[in-house]
């Protein structure tokens, strides 16, 4: 069964082509449009890896982050957060809140699928 992604970004075109890139590595994704519509997909699926953005209307990473990380079963799971930010105190702040690493926008495809599964178990 393919690793399973959870893609939370209120882009369509940064979602749309995340979820291209991972697909065509053999992953299952999953897309939500911010943090409360991520929420819904930690419902006892499984997802082996939560890839959101910082700034997102109704519930930012860190909040969406800080949710994810009370929910037992999915309390450890990897946490990257794919933004534009690349402040080192928002950096310290996002790892101190639980996310495993940090990458900037704009991504490069491979280097993404290099650095997801290094952090996938």
């Amino acid at each position: 069964m393919p690793k399973q992604i959870l893609i939370a970004d209120d882009s369509k075109s940064i979602r749309e082509v995340l979820a291209f890139s991972l697909m065509n590595a053999g992953y299952q994704v999953f897309v939500a449009s911010d943090g409360m519509d991520a929420l819904n997909y930690f419902d006892g699926r499984s997802i082996d890896l939560l890839l959101t953005d910082y700034h997102m209307p109704n519930m930012n990473g860190l909040e969406l982050i800080c949710k994810v990380r009370e929910l037992e079963p999915y309390k450890y799971i990897p946490v990257l957060v794919l933004t534009t930010e690349n402040q080192s105190s928002i950096i310290k702040e996002a790892k101190n809140y639980g996310a495993t690493g940090w990458l900037l926008k704009p991504f490069n495809a491979d280097k993404l699928i290099q650095t997801l599964r290094k952090v996938i178990r």
